[in-house]
């Protein structure tokens, strides 16, 4: 890992907890809050790649895991993790390597704009939506006891806000790619 490699998962990480500092948006039917760091899922994957922004997500946890307030709402412990949110901040490291590992597959320096689009968005779906929700349903499920039914029916209030984080994640991607096109160079 190089000190480039370094400075970015520290950034990322440190853009992750900013993200944390927009207030959570609460719904009554379900525990868990909607917040703008699961986008950091998306731009951390399509930005710097898999591996960094996984490692990124990996730092911002164990900040979580020793009290620091650096999640949504000035939240931090362990209880935290372990609560019913737990899933979802795990499924934000998977994600995260699932979205770079799919860009980094899909998305070219030199292909057609729509197909660096179209990777960016997929993989932003996919990774930042699919996985995330999979562990977040599966970890909510377990440690509430929620019927899956009713955890999936209260997942669907999340998936126009996590539509539009993709949306702005595929720009932000497509926008780093055209003006730094040295940066997604990937981890070694």
């Amino acid at each position: 890992m190089t000190t480039k490699d370094i400075v970015l998962i520290a950034l990322f990480a440190a853009i992750i907890v900013v993200l944390g500092f927009i207030p959570p948006v609460t719904i009554s039917f379900i525990p868990v809050p909607i917040t703008a760091q699961s986008m950091g899922v998306m731009l951390a994957g399509c930005i710097i790649g898999a591996k960094r922004g996984a490692l990124a997500y990996v730092l911002v946890v164990l900040m979580v895991a020793i009290g620091l307030p650096v999640l949504s709402g000035g939240r931090g412990g362990l209880d935290v993790l372990i609560g019913p949110t737990g899933g979802y901040i795990a499924g934000w490291i998977v994600g995260t390597y699932v979205v770079g590992l799919i860009a980094e597959r899909m998305v070219r320096e030199g292909q057609k704009e729509v197909l660096q689009f179209t990777g960016f968005f997929v993989a932003s779906i996919i990774g930042g939506i699919g996985v995330v929700y999979a562990l977040g349903i599966a970890w909510l499920c377990f440690s509430t006891g929620t019927p899956v039914m009713t955890a999936l029916y209260g997942n669907l209030a999340f998936i126009p806000g996590d539509i539009i984080k993709a949306v702005i994640a595929t720009l932000a991607a497509r926008a780093v790619l055209a003006g730094y096109p040295l940066l997604p160079q990937r981890a070694h």
